[in-house]
């Protein structure tokens, strides 16, 4: 008899995260149907909605107009990505006190791992609900999470989503593949459209199927290791996931109807572009190609790139920019959403200077070093290249499935600027910078509440 597997992977994950911190900070919000978009437009979609409006069918991307269709009186409030990070960041904080936070997955979840001590049921569950008290009592009651607990980090974010809100779901050795039964293979991570398709097309098309197929046809519908991997997970064993490294680096905007013409969209085509430059060399990387991208309201649109050797300039990537911009197609069409992508990067051992631009490219180095300090003390755009001229209050931060922004570098630091500003004196220091008072739709604005995250 195969010995069974132990208890060693607890996630939480945060139910409708922004929607409930715009809930937590504003007690007319709570019980109510809330949407949470990017900007305050019918034709916006919402990036999440509170458990009332989505009982009533909205969703994650669900219009904004459509979203008041199906939920009469539901509240839009626009996004506060900055807001939503101090929650972020209070909770794991809050979350480590109970049990040590392994690895921050999302924005709104994060992985625990057992030790031996908490690796019994009993005890793994008493440290869940320690969790849950601590939450409600120091950040609020409106800040609920599902908390899954199994034998590795696949298996617990399938209990995690078992039960929502607020649940707690345990998955033990003797539960597999029984409770799993029960599920779609859709359900899975590491399964979407694609996949789904592949698997079904062999054939497979429940769970029962999924766990009863063999190493060698799951390797062979994956086509590689991954396969394999999604075998032993099922099975409870301890697979890690792959690294990830950092391929590209990007930031794409919907544009607002005034600015839906080329000189507007280019303008925030630079200011895209000086925000991902900025990243990148935060993060220590350089870039050997720029992708830029252009979609208009029917969905069709255009996109264009050109490699150079790798750099962490900023004229050069403006000079790249402007290059393709000069070639694009089908011009005078109103444009609806932009993008632009640094690609092919590589680290600082990986870099090889250009042989004729390498003193010019350190006198740069230094510029942007100078202008990346100055906006992290006083605040984004108090410099910038004059491409963005227009445009530098557009392409805000924003929060993405698997990258968490730093205020720090895309807003500002006060830490920072008390670096370069020491003699000046201040008021009482306020949190990472104060949270931007919120937006809502007409007829339903409410005064915020004065609590602090």
């Amino acid at each position: 008899m195969l010995a069974s597997v132990p208890l060693r992977s607890l996630i939480v994950d945060f139910n409708s995260f922004f929607a409930s911190c715009e809930q937590q900070e504003r007690p007319e919000l709570r019980g109510q149907p809330v949407g949470v978009a990017p900007v305050l437009a019918e034709t916006s979609c919402c990036i999440a909605a509170s458990y009332d409006a989505r009982r009533r069918g909205v969703k994650v991307g669900t219009r904004v107009d459509e979203a008041r269709r199906l939920c009469p009186g539901i509240t839009i409030v626009e996004a506060r990505p900055a807001f939503y990070i101090q929650y972020h960041r209070r909770l794991i904080e809050i979350i480590e006190s109970c049990l040590h936070v392994t690895d921050v997955l999302s924005i709104d979840e994060v992985l625990c791992e057992l030790t031996a001590t908490y690796a019994p049921r009993e005890k793994a569950v008493a440290r869940a609900h320690r969790i849950k008290a601590a939450i409600a009592r120091e950040a609020g009651a409106c800040l609920t999470c599902s908390i899954g607990i199994a034998a590795n980090q696949f298996l617990a974010k399938v209990a995690s989503d078992m039960q929502k809100p607020d649940g707690l779901v345990v998955l033990e050795d003797a539960d597999v593949p029984a409770r799993l039964l029960e599920l779609e293979i859709a359900d899975f991570v590491g399964i979407g459209r694609n996949m789904e398709r592949r698997l079904r097309a062999h054939g497979i098309d429940t769970v029962r199927k999924l766990y009863a197929a063999t190493k060698a046809e799951l390797r062979g519908i994956w086509g590689g290791i991954e396969g394999e991997r999604m075998y032993e997970r099922l099975r409870g064993k301890d697979v890690r996931p792959a690294p990830q490294e950092h391929r590209t680096v990007g930031h794409s905007h919907v544009l607002p109807p005034s600015l839906r013409n080329e000189t507007a969209a280019l303008a925030v085509l630079h200011r895209l572009l000086q925000k991902a430059a900025m990243r990148l060399r935060h993060m220590g990387l350089y870039a050997g190609g720029l992708h830029v991208s252009m979609r208009h309201r029917a969905g069709r649109g255009w996109s264009d790139e050109l490699r150079f050797n790798e750099t962490q300039d900023t004229l050069q990537f403006t000079h790249a920019l402007t290059q393709i911009w000069e070639r694009r197609p089908g011009r005078g069409r109103a444009p609806f959403q932009v993008g632009v992508v640094l690609f092919n990067l590589v680290e600082l051992p990986g870099h090889t200077p250009d042989l004729f631009t390498h003193e010019e490219e350190q006198a740069r180095g230094r510029l942007h070093d100078v202008v990346d300090a100055l906006n992290r003390a006083y605040g984004k755009n108090t410099v910038y290249f004059g491409g963005a001229h227009g445009a530098t209050s557009y392409a805000p931060m924003r929060i993405a499935f698997t990258r968490i922004p730093q205020p720090e570098i895309e807003e500002i630091d006060p830490k920072q600027s008390k670096v370069i500003r020491p003699g000046k004196k201040r008021g009482p220091e306020a949190p990472s910078g104060d949270p931007p008072q919120p937006r809502v739709d007409a007829g339903r604005a409410g005064r915020p509440a004065s609590a602090q995250p």
